[in-house]
């Protein structure tokens, strides 16, 4: 029997305290699972950027009890972000976001110039061609999919952001759950 069961306290928060370690001012309470969140990460063009958003991706969806949808989350993104790092100037974000059940995950970069849209390519990919399969991989994985051309403005370089849903088919485990590892 281990010290949580002896005492009755219920599973132990995913790295969550009580009160901060260093300021002492009380945490405030996890997300309920179905609570939307939204998580954004920037990169600059780097080689290392598509690993990054990797373990970022696989960090955040542990951490919100979304492991079912992370091997299809890692592989998308990881295929949109390095798209981003070979084929744009500058700098890359992505952002996930979640509306149980569907979490999207969006990729902005530099470049305006969208792809064809879903469904509306050629699927005959040469077996020894070193690129063109992350939109069909997009077609065949996402559950949907899109991006929108964003003008440069006052607030901003304009750009380009794909994205893509997933849904999660499973019913929600009860509240507080999504909390242990």
């Amino acid at each position: 029997m281990n010290t949580e069961q002896s005492h009755n306290l219920g599973p132990t928060p995913y790295c969550l305290s009580a009160l901060d370690p260093l300021s002492g001012i009380p945490n405030p309470p996890p997300l309920p699972f179905a609570a939307p969140w939204c998580y954004e990460l920037h990169f600059p063009r780097d080689p290392r950027g598509p690993g990054i958003v990797r373990v970022t991706l696989r960090a955040v969806l542990g951490a919100h009890g979304l492991t079912p949808l992370t091997d299809r989350a890692e592989l998308l993104a990881s295929e949109l972000a390095t798209n981003s790092v070979r084929h744009t100037q500058g700098p890359a974000s992505v952002r996930l976001q979640w509306l149980c059940p569907v979490l999207r995950v969006s990729v902005w970069d530099m470049n305006p110039d969208l792809p064809p849209a879903p469904g509306s390519r050629r699927t005959d990919v040469a077996a020894q061609a070193e690129d063109g399969r992350g939109l069909l991989i997009l077609d065949t994985v996402a559950d949907r999919w899109g991006g929108c051309a964003i003008g440069e403005g006052k607030f901003g370089p304009g750009g380009k952001t794909i994205w893509f849903e997933l849904t999660l088919s499973a019913v929600p485990p009860p509240v507080g759950s999504a909390l242990v590892a």
